[in-house]
């Protein structure tokens, strides 16, 4: 949510609470793909959706984008590739798991791949859910690889 200034006809300053452009393009994007999952079956195969998505990323982010595919592919075939608010996402039962979200998609400094509460990574009481990505080491990637197993088990 982001909090605009307008100007009221008395000249007086306004503010409102909203949801920003990036954010209305999002859940606009999510309507679409309802409608789409809708029209095409539960089981309907989304993974050219997903690559296509991909596909149409800036370079930084779609490198990212490709690796974390590739990753999710190798160590949790058993989730479903799809599109969640226009972000590639990899879901258990038809629920979301795994997500990248591209750096560009809400104009941030860093892409971000993140898990949802359907995500087995429970540690005690207090557990990272996100991670902010500007690059992929080996290291990095089996690190992933580890979350991703632990997170589909």
């Amino acid at each position: 949510m982001t909090t605009q200034t307008a100007t009221r006809t008395n000249g007086k300053p306004k503010t409102t609470v909203g949801f920003s452009a990036e954010e209305r393009a999002a859940m606009k994007e999510h309507a679409k793909e309802l409608k789409a999952a809708a029209r095409r079956g539960a089981k309907a195969d989304l993974e050219g959706d997903v690559l296509a998505k991909i596909a149409e990323m800036q370079d930084s982010d779609r490198v990212l984008a490709e690796r974390i595919h590739a990753i999710v592919k190798a160590h949790a075939p058993e989730l479903s590739p799809k599109l969640w608010y226009g972000m590639p996402s990899y879901a258990r039962d038809g629920k979301v798991v795994v997500f990248f979200q591209s750096a560009e998609k809400f104009k941030a400094r860093y892409a971000t791949l993140g898990f949802n509460d359907s995500a087995r990574l429970d540690d005690g009481a207090l557990w990272p859910t996100a991670f902010a990505l500007t690059t992929l080491s080996a290291a990095d990637e089996t690190f992933i690889g580890e979350l991703v197993k632990r997170a589909a088990a």
